[in-house]
């Protein structure tokens, strides 16, 4: 719904997409397939130092139903079926992993106009429960999630926090690590003609009073290229320049260098996304 507020996990995502979405420091490579009757196929190879991962991900939607299944390098297949719309404004997801058979969780959404409802519960004996809950419109947003812990009787956590979400600009508060950290984060869009964008988080640590900071940019040079760049406290240095190279397929580089490490080489990353 357009005039429903963001769930909690989104609080704070325009300023974390700026700040961490798209940086890859290894080499990544991504094929996606997408045939007419519904059938989709995604190939991903991610090659670290000298050791080389990958996985196939096949997604199908028919009507209100979605099945997405993935087979890893270590022949693990993890599974999704996704059911929309089963009662208004709720959805469903049954998900499982093999040869884990303590891995089944199912997960429901509930979105009303003024709440947005995230709950999740594992299907095991001992399973691990969580719920999120946000109030409020799409452009103001007060939330918080809970998980629990059933075989030992521990919360796993406890967050809230506070968004505020308008076309050009985001901005939010959170409470999170049980209540140990607090984040702030800002992201103005400066131009809208070129998407100049800004933005910057900190957080302070409540029981050691320790401050950490980031702050990020992007600009597009053109329609198809975007550059982005990342300056933290801890000394390190990131920048990216992005390519559509051709409809929907995208080239990315990506390079880091650490300050406090002179003796270190700056760390380099491709990322080639193809989409035919």
């Amino acid at each position: 719904m357009a005039t429903s507020p963001a769930s909690f996990s989104d609080i704070g995502k325009r300023a974390k997409d700026l700040l961490t979405k798209d940086y890859n420091f290894d080499h990544k490579y991504t094929l996606s397939l997408q045939g007419s009757s519904g059938l989709g196929l995604t190939a991903t190879g991610l090659k670290r130092d000298q050791i080389f991962v990958g996985d196939i991900n096949t997604l199908y939607k028919s009507g209100k139903t979605t099945v997405d299944v993935k087979v890893d390098t270590y022949s693990n297949v993890s599974t999704k079926v996704i059911l929309s719309d089963i009662l208004p404004s709720t959805k469903a997801a049954f998900s499982f992993k093999i040869p884990d058979h303590k891995s089944g969780k199912l997960d429901v959404q509930y979105i009303h106009p003024h709440a947005a409802i995230d709950s999740s519960i594992g299907l095991n004996p001992t399973p691990l429960l969580e719920l999120s809950a946000a109030i409020g419109s799409k452009d103001l947003s007060l939330g918080a999630e809970v998980g629990f812990d059933t075989a030992s009787a521990n919360f796993t956590k406890y967050n809230a926090g506070i968004g505020m979400n308008r076309p050009d600009y985001s901005a939010s508060v959170l409470l999170t690590d049980k209540g140990q950290v607090l984040k702030a984060s800002y992201v103005h869009l400066v131009n809208p003609v070129n998407g100049t964008t800004v933005g910057a988080e900190m957080s302070h640590r409540l029981n050691t009073n320790e401050n950490s900071f980031a702050i990020g940019s992007s600009y597009a040079l053109d329609q198809l290229t975007v550059v982005k760049t990342r300056f933290s406290d801890n000394g390190k240095v990131a920048m990216l320049c992005q390519r559509e190279w051709r409809p929907k397929s995208l080239v990315t580089l990506s390079a880091e260098y650490d300050s406090k490490a002179s003796n270190a080489a700056p760390k380099l990353g491709l990322a080639l996304s193809l989409k035919p």
